[in-house]
């Protein structure tokens, strides 16, 4: 996989079918500095991101032809892993649920607060630096990943699965909390924050297929 184009990941992706909340979302967002791409139509989008990963995305849940849950499935069937910020005026429980349960990195209702959304937008733009930056620092993802023990290495790809402690533990018949333990070196070994960040490594190195990724709960 080719890397991004810096530029690119610092750029926030807005989605929405609403013309005024897109302009009015875009001028928020380019307001405090931001790099701004604003699509009407989220196949539009998809057609243009390509293969490049962007910073992160805020997008509309309910759109006509291809809804924002959608967009989400065909970016993670491209191995895209990218922060997706949900909007939407229609946030009835079961909708939030669902997109969570795809990987949501938040939901926010319209009409939204404008500090939340700001805030949002800065954290999930700062995991993907974040990521960015220790694969940077590091060479590559295989240079990265050779920085494990062998243990390391044992509890490293059931974890970037999206297997519990438990399960791992079970898997490789030793106590949970020596997983625990493996599991928080791998994380802090790999320079990883969050467990998305263990997946991003394994897919971009080649070791795990998106389509093999855990999607229930927990």
């Amino acid at each position: 996989m080719s890397p991004s184009v810096p530029s690119e990941a610092n750029t926030v992706f807005v989605v929405d079918d609403d013309a005024g909340m897109l302009e009015s979302t875009q001028w928020l967002l380019e307001s405090v500095g931001l790099q701004v791409q604003a699509y009407g139509d989220g196949r539009q989008f998809l057609n243009e991101v390509g293969n490049n990963r962007p910073g992160c995305l805020v997008l509309d849940i309910r759109m006509p032809g291809l809804g924002g849950l959608n967009v989400q499935e065909e970016l993670q069937k491209r191995g895209l892993e990218i922060p997706v910020i949900f909007v939407s005026g229609h946030a009835d429980v079961p909708i939030v649920v669902r997109a969570f349960k795809s990987g949501a990195f938040d939901f926010i209702e319209k009409p939204f607060n404008e500090q939340l959304l700001l805030d949002s937008v800065q954290q999930a733009l700062q995991e993907t630096g974040k990521a960015a930056g220790k694969l940077a620092a590091n060479g590559d993802t295989e240079a990265l990943i050779a920085t494990l023990t062998r243990r390391e290495k044992d509890v490293f790809l059931p974890l970037a699965q999206g297997y519990t402690s438990k399960e791992i533990a079970e898997q490789l018949d030793v106590s949970v909390k020596t997983i625990d333990l493996y599991r928080a070196r791998v994380m802090k070994r790999l320079g990883a924050e969050r467990l998305p960040d263990v997946t991003g490594i394994a897919i971009a190195a080649g070791l795990l297929d998106p389509a093999n990724l855990r999607t229930g709960p927990g």
